[in-house]
């Protein structure tokens, strides 16, 4: 891998060290600096970043410890009412759904505050759990909170919890903007005397004359779309009681896997059954294409969303496409609008009363309308990549295939950004791709989530990936320190040496079987991280499934990659090719481990290309290369690997009985 730095220094890196490389993943719109090699520039970085990643490791693990030693209340296990409830579930849940409640209830019944997150795709059920914990609260004579971001999206789920809650004996109130006063001191009244279960409510819950008599359970939905002072006064609310937070910024695995252990996440990953991915179409504006677009979904009974996100000129769009379609009952939607009149056209567009939609972003966050399987969005181009996902996760939320149509406008020379990010989203058409595109741009708002805003500065200096190692890394050590602390003396782990393996034979992935780089060099990563047979013959099939029937480069270096995991479990130092003629030294342990006559009448046996030499304290097995082919070279070299454990054995048995 030829690898260019600034200054035009140039580096050329061998493949079996291709670990030591990572793909700079970072925020759109900025382009990683470049560094000289050997400067000292991007050590000061990487110092910097380093020293924010302990900071943020020890504030991690002192909150982890706070929480497990404060005092909270223990649910009680499932009774007859909530068995009930679940099973009132008209759908199947999915496996990951189920392992998200399982892993929240047994946080409630323990006696320590949950502070779980719940991650999940658009529309994969992430209510459905919420719901679940709600209920098992009340159940226990506890209340109920549930903070979200925008006043459309308290309604909604304000309408699934009636709906969900419907033949049980449960107080709901609503408190947004859409509430008249009269309706909300009945809802703030009830919080405080203990009559109103559960409550649905923007930043408005967050309010000095809201008490609760007994809070439980607080859910917050999207946590990052509010504003630091609200989320200071989350905090607060928080302190002792079972917290649930919701979001659909995915978590990239690299970040989750830094945070187990410290940060309780649950991850749904699987979609509902019956569903399908948007069929994504990023095309020129094109009126004729917008019409059938509309009418094809009339025809079917659903609805469109049309996003025109400039307010100065939504209300001549409307008109404009209601001479474009004169069959269709259109109604716009933006957020300068009064709240009565907001109120009106959402909840006519949700009873069905209009074919059309057009608005302004404002449906960016969790409208659940399952008859909208039609998105168009104007000037696609100019929208950020996450915004995008999350539009297009307005669509596709029933059990039809939804249509997305990212337009711009005609003739227009698209900024090589725009097309990259059109580009990835059609690409991601698949369900449950958020996670993916997550390594894109939301890793980095999903981690400043996590981990506090002021972390975008330092993912962006050093990449996402390289960020997530030295995180994890940090927590480790402070683990380790807990844990050595608790248990006395902890021995310092010794990080085993690299086997050196430095063999003449054709194995690489060729250009013909993995034609796009990025892939080949993630295959090379896995090749390098192959520990076991297991992951060989894993690595195999997955290639296989992904790429086809592999050539003979690619047996080669499968087959190189089982030498080298036999050469380390067998206790082999080194194994170099020189002069044709190719040495496989053995360590001292080893060579103290095995009857010197049984190894060389093993090797007698073989070939007769094999011989054995021994010096100082090691032997070493030479391999005469002169007339093998690649396969039959590689073939004796794990032969005589596979077969020196056999020799091992035997006079491990030996000693025992002489003893």
């Amino acid at each position: 891998m030829h690898i260019t730095y600034a200054g035009n220094d140039k580096l050329y890196v061998p493949v079996e060290q291709i670990d030591q490389v990572q793909k700079y993943v970072g925020s759109e719109d900025k382009e990683p600096k470049l560094y000289a090699l050997g400067g000292n520039e991007w050590k000061k970085v990487t110092k910097k970043v380093r020293s924010s990643v302990q900071d943020i490791a020890d504030d991690l693990i002192k909150l982890y410890a706070e929480r497990e030693a404060s005092q909270g209340y223990a649910f009680s296990k499932d009774g007859p009412e909530q068995r009930e409830f679940e099973s009132s579930f008209p759908y199947q849940e999915t496996e990951d759904q189920l392992t998200a409640i399982e892993e929240i209830k047994k946080d409630m019944e323990r006696d320590r505050p949950m502070d779980r997150l719940l991650c999940g795709d658009v529309g994969y059920g992430k209510t459905e759990v919420a719901l679940r914990a709600a209920f098992k609260a009340i159940m226990d004579g506890k209340q109920v909170a549930f903070l979200v971001p925008t006043t459309i999206l308290a309604q909604q789920h304000y309408e699934t919890i009636r709906e969900r809650f419907q033949d049980f004996p449960v107080n709901m109130g609503l408190l947004n903007r859409f509430r008249s006063k009269k309706q909300q001191k009945e809802t703030i009244d009830g919080l405080r005397r203990g009559t109103c279960d559960i409550v649905v409510g923007t930043h408005r819950l967050l309010s000095k004359d809201i008490q609760f008599k007994d809070i439980g359970l607080l859910i917050v939905d999207e946590e990052q779309r509010f504003g630091v002072t609200h989320k200071e006064k989350i905090k607060k609310l928080k302190a002792n009681i079972d917290v649930l937070t919701l979001t659909a910024t995915p978590i990239p695995r690299t970040l989750h896997m830094s945070m187990l252990g410290v940060r309780d996440l649950s991850v749904i990953e699987t979609p509902p059954e019956n569903r399908f991915p948007v069929q994504t179409y990023v095309v020129e504006y094109n009126e004729a294409l917008v019409r059938e677009a509309i009418e094809r979904e009339m025809a079917r009974g659903g609805q469109t969303f049309y996003l025109h996100n400039r307010v100065e000129d939504i209300e001549t769009i409307t008109d404009k496409l209601t001479m474009l379609v004169p069959d269709a009952t259109i109604g716009f939607a933006h957020g300068r609008m009064t709240e009565t009149e907001l109120e009106g056209v959402m909840l006519d567009f949700l009873e069905g009363n209009m074919d059309v939609l057009v608005t302004t972003t404002i449906i960016e966050t969790g409208v659940d309308i399952p008859n909208v399987n039609t998105l168009v969005i104007n000037n696609a181009d100019k929208m950020g990549l996450s915004q995008l996902y999350q539009l297009r996760g307005r669509v596709g939320r029933s059990n039809r295939v939804a249509y997305a149509y990212f337009t711009h406008q005609r003739d227009k020379i698209l900024t090589e950004v725009a097309e990259k990010r059109l580009q990835s989203i059609k690409e991601f058409t698949e369900l449950g791709s958020g996670f993916k595109i997550a390594m894109r741009d939301l890793s980095i708002r999903g981690a400043g989530n996590l981990l506090g805003a002021e972390q975008h500065g330092f993912i962006a200096s050093v990449g996402f990936d390289f960020y997530s190692q030295m995180l994890k890394e940090a927590i480790d050590e402070r683990k380790q320190g807990i844990v050595s602390s608790e248990g006395g003396e902890q021995e310092e782990t010794v990080k085993p040496s690299e086997m050196d393996l430095d063999i003449k034979v054709d194995a690489y992935i060729p250009e013909s079987y993995i034609p796009d780089s990025k892939q080949k060099i993630d295959m090379y990563k896995q090749f390098k991280a192959v520990e076991t047979y297991e992951d060989i013959l894993e690595l195999e099939s997955e290639m296989i499934d992904r790429f086809g029937d592999y050539p003979k480069e690619v047996g080669y270096l499968l087959l190189v990659s089982k030498i080298k995991s036999l050469a380390k479990q067998e206790g082999v130092d080194s194994i170099v090719e020189k002069n044709n003629e190719c040495k496989m030294i053995l360590s001292e342990d080893t060579t103290n481990s095995i009857d010197g006559s049984k190894l060389f009448s093993l090797v007698n046996r073989l070939s007769n290309k094999l011989n054995l030499s021994m010096t100082g304290k090691q032997i070493t097995i030479h391999l005469k290369r002169k007339t093998f082919s690649d396969g039959d070279y590689l073939s004796l070299m794990e032969d005589v690997l596979s077969r020196l454990d056999d020799v091992k054995k035997e006079y491990a048995e030996n000693n025992k009985a002489s003893i």
